[in-house]
């Protein structure tokens, strides 16, 4: 196989490159939500608004646990980026093998746990009982593909890191397509409802990890990934862990506030209400994608500027990841409302309450999550700058702490579905605006350094 041609980050067009690098990153997490969508559409179309509210009501308790795993990709994504950026073609080496090896005994770890924990935790999340088994049982089955998707996410992370975001499309289409086809059969055909859609997911991310990791071994140059040569370099460990670590422990944590939303709609003791609140999620999550990865793109062009000294170019990273983010997510919160109710209708099968609850929701998180955009972005430009505390910090008080505060008081107060999705755009025009001062913070300091640095070089050559 040949060397690719790859994306020149740092000295490219700077709007037009960050186009060009998060279409391809959009569609291909697009093609990994419809892993979920499909389980989700199939389920309820097939098995009926139990079976739906089943596979929703695990969505944020698998979120907490494979989000960790997410954050800490991010830490590879982010030396493997800074690395390149500088040209450090051993730093690049090292950096890959670590983050793989390292996504290997991480995958296994977290199968272990989301499976022995799948119905306890449930429990503690007050799942309604007609609901409880057929949760539990695809909760064990999806965390048996979790080392897949580790290692799949790192990979795709480094790949990303070096300005490729095409590969892992191909990659996820062909194995999205299989999802598909095999909910259907596992379904329809074989009537194995729940377990069904769990175990398509399940040989779907398999197949998508074996065709990445095919693709890192034929890889002809500094970035390719040889096998026999996984091992962990404690720099390169405690780079990535310095940044992923931080992320993903936010990431994980931030999806507690999202299991307190869960358990406070569970405690309307209506599944109705359950599937419409899974269905509106599920189409919510196609806007959220999109501008999630317009962070990760923000993040990879942060880092790889920092690495070949170009630190003016920063504030533009931010501000042209800002409008894109911000058209993003206004053309998508449109369509989705506009839709809603067709949308949803692929979810729910002849539930006009369930819709109705699903509609209500979307009201209010559809349309404002431009500013989840905006609060992802400054704290990806923040870690790009080998600041990831204070944004995890941020993130964590402002996010979920404020959220599960909101919950607890206010929701709890006067209990209604408005004050109970209004906690999302408050939280998150909160989070954004703490974001955006530490992200101005961190720059100046960045500024301060490098000139002080080449001040110092001048003087020592005269």
């Amino acid at each position: 196989m040949r060397t690719e041609k790859r994306m020149d980050i740092v000295n490219g067009p700077m709007m037009s490159n960050i186009i060009r690098y998060t279409l391809p990153l959009i569609a291909t997490n697009i093609l990994q939500r419809l892993y979920t969508t499909a389980d989700n559409i199939v389920v309820g179309r097939f098995n009926g608004h139990v079976a739906l509210a089943a596979v929703g009501s695990t969505s944020s308790l698998i979120n907490l646990i494979l989000n960790l795993c997410t954050g800490i990709s991010i830490g590879a994504n982010v030396i493997v980026a800074q690395n390149y950026g500088a040209r450090n073609e051993e730093g690049v080496r090292k950096s890959i093998h670590t983050s793989v090896l390292v996504s290997i005994i991480g995958g296994l770890l977290f199968a272990l746990l989301g499976f022995f924990l799948a119905t306890p935790l449930l429990s503690l999340m007050d799942t309604p009982a007609e609901v409880l088994p057929l949760a539990s049982l695809y909760m064990k089955i999806y965390f048996l593909g979790a080392p897949a998707s580790m290692i799949y996410n790192f990979c795709a992370a480094i790949l990303r890191g070096i300005g490729n975001t095409k590969r892992p499309l191909f990659f996820l289409t062909v194995s999205g397509i299989i999802n598909i086809i095999l909910n259907l059969v596992f379904v329809a055909v074989f009537h194995m409802g729940v377990a069904g859609v769990a175990l398509a997911t399940t040989i779907s991310q398999y197949i998508s990890m074996v065709l990445i990791l095919v693709y890192m071994v034929r890889m002809k140059d500094f970035c390719r990934l040889e096998l026999n040569k996984l091992k962990i370099y404690k720099d390169q460990l405690l780079r990535m862990f310095h940044v992923g670590i931080p992320s993903g422990i936010q990431n994980s944590v931030f999806n507690i506030s999202n299991v307190f939303l869960q358990t406070a709609v569970n405690s309307f003791n209506n599944p109705a209400l359950m599937a419409g609140s899974a269905a509106a999620s599920q189409i919510e999550n196609f806007v959220h994608v999109a501008l999630t990865n317009v962070g990760r793109t923000s993040l990879t062009f942060t880092s790889q500027n920092l690495g070949a000294r170009k630190i003016k170019k920063i504030p533009k990273v931010a501000l042209y990841c800002s409008l894109f983010s911000m058209t993003l997510a206004l053309v998508g919160g449109t369509l989705a409302m506009i839709f809603a109710e067709p949308l949803l209708s692929l979810f729910i099968d002849d539930n006009p309450a369930a819709i109705g609850f699903g509609i209500e929701r979307m009201r209010v998180v559809v349309t404002t999550y431009f500013l989840n955009g905006l609060m992802g972005i400054f704290a990806n430009c923040q870690r790009g700058m080998g600041s990831s505390v204070t944004p995890a910090v941020t993130t964590l008080i402002g996010a979920c702490g404020l959220r599960i505060l909101w919950i607890q008081t206010v929701f709890a107060a006067a209990p209604s579905l408005g004050l109970l999705y209004t906690s999302y755009p408050v939280t998150w025009f909160i989070t954004a605006s703490a974001n955006f001062v530490f992200y101005l913070h961190r720059y100046k300091k960045l500024r301060l350094h490098y000139s002080d640095a080449e001040s110092e070089i001048v003087q020592k050559a005269v």
